[in-house]
C-alpha cells in the first residue's frame, strides 16, 4: 500500500500557498514592535501600524498583535488589515471567535468591532493599497505565494484571496451598553 503524499512544509489550501507561522528568534524579532508600544513607543509607527489587542478563542486571555494598517478611514473611524498567514492566523480566528477588540494607534487606544470583508471587497482594497505602497503590496502578494504582474488587476485578484478585516471603532453608547451587561 502506497503512502500519501504530505503536505509541503509550506501548507497549501485551496491551492494557495500559505506561509508558516514564525517561530524561534524569527518570532521574538517580530513581536518587538509589541514590546515598543508597552514602552509607549507607539507613535514611532505613525499610521501603518496598530496594535490589536484580541481576546484568546481558547484561554480567554488577552493576546497582541502588531498589525499593518492596509487603509485607514478617519470620517468612518475604521482601519483594514490585512492576515498575511491567512484565516489560519492566530489574530484572525480569534477575532472570527470574539469580534470585539481594542487597537492601539500611537498613544491611543479605541474598542473596535471586526468586520469580515467579502473576497470582493478584499480585492478593492487590494487594488486601492497596491499603488500607494508598491513595495508592500508585492512582498505581501509573493509571501503568501501570489504572483501579480504589477498590474491594477492582478493586485485586485491576489486581495480576492486575502483575508481583510475592517475593524470598526465602537460608538460610546455601544461601549456603554458592552459594560452594562452581565
Amino acid at each position: 500500500m502506497a503512502a500519501e503524499p504530505q503536505q509541503p512544509a509550506t501548507g497549501t489550501h485551496d491551492g494557495v500557498r500559505r506561509p508558516e507561522p514564525l517561530t524561534g528568534w524569527q518570532r521574538a524579532v517580530a513581536r518587538l514592535p509589541i514590546h515598543a508600544y508597552r514602552l509607549g513607543l507607539g507613535p514611532l509607527f505613525g499610521n501603518r501600524l496598530l496594535l490589536l489587542v484580541h481576546t484568546g478563542r481558547r484561554s480567554g486571555a488577552p493576546r497582541r498583535v502588531v498589525i499593518e494598517v492596509v487603509a485607514h478611514d478617519p470620517e468612518h473611524r475604521t482601519w483594514t488589515v490585512a492576515s498575511g498567514f491567512g484565516p489560519r492566523a492566530q489574530w484572525y480566528q480569534n477575532l472570527r471567535h470574539t469580534p470585539r477588540a481594542t487597537i492601539q494607534t500611537g498613544r491611543r487606544y479605541r474598542a473596535v468591532t471586526a468586520h469580515f470583508l467579502s473576497p470582493e471587497e478584499g480585492g478593492e482594497v487590494m487594488a486601492a493599497y497596491a499603488p500607494r505602497h508598491p513595495r508592500a503590496a508585492r512582498v505581501l502578494c509573493g509571501y503568501m505565494g501570489f504572483e501579480t504582474d504589477g498590474t491594477t488587476e492582478s493586485f485586485r485578484a491576489a486581495g480576492r484571496r486575502i483575508p481583510f478585516v475592517r475593524l470598526k471603532e465602537c460608538d460610546q453608547a455601544e461601549r456603554w451598553r458592552d459594560d452594562a451587561q452581565p
